[in-house]
């Protein structure tokens, strides 16, 4: 019978064939596997708490910037408010100057076709204290300031000349036609 115990092997097995050392080594081994495994867990929970404080400071910053646009919006809203007002005082201070619709500036000795081309009018020398002396289709009358005066070009039209105000250099006028209501 041949004896199979450790006589023919090589001398670095043999350490790892007897009896005591596998178990040993064994334990080495299953300490070693979860000291590997505790180790890679923990290094997995630093990588992942690392990346958590990253996120954390990103969504901090986002935070800060978004209410900084907020205050910006809320400044230029307030602009926009502020011009809106000032926009509607130049328009009120320009529909003041600028005359409205059928209303006329008319300088003496200066003839005006208003009225869809159904009048003309004309003022007739400088204004006088009280009155202005105006031609209409050709007729001469004295006009005060609030008169009305009706005028029917032709029988499917009547027309309507206010004079609103008056000085030294020019009348204003309101002259306006529409056609003849049916009965």
């Amino acid at each position: 019978m041949s004896d199979k115990t450790n006589a023919g092997l090589q001398p670095r097995w043999r350490l790892f064939v007897a009896p005591e050392i596998r178990y040993v080594a064994a334990v080495a081994s299953l300490i070693a596997i979860v000291g590997i495994l505790a180790g890679g867990y923990l290094y997995g929970r630093y990588l992942a708490s690392r990346d958590m404080r990253g996120r954390n400071v990103t969504i901090a910053e986002l935070r800060a910037e978004s209410q900084r646009q907020k205050r910006k919006i809320d400044d230029q809203s307030g602009q926009l408010t502020q011009m809106q007002i000032k926009l509607e005082a130049v328009q009120a201070q320009l529909d003041s100057i600028r005359p409205s619709a059928n209303t006329y500036n008319i300088e003496p000795n200066q003839t005006l076709i208003v009225g869809d081309g159904h009048l003309a009018i004309g003022m007739v020398g400088a204004p006088g204290n009280e009155s202005v002396t105006l031609t209409i289709n050709g007729r001469q009358q004295a006009v005060t300031v609030g008169q009305l005066i009706n005028v029917a070009p032709d029988p499917a039209t009547n027309c309507k000349v206010a004079v609103q105000s008056f000085d030294m250099f020019k009348a204003v006028l309101n002259a306006s036609c529409a056609g003849a209501k049916a009965p």
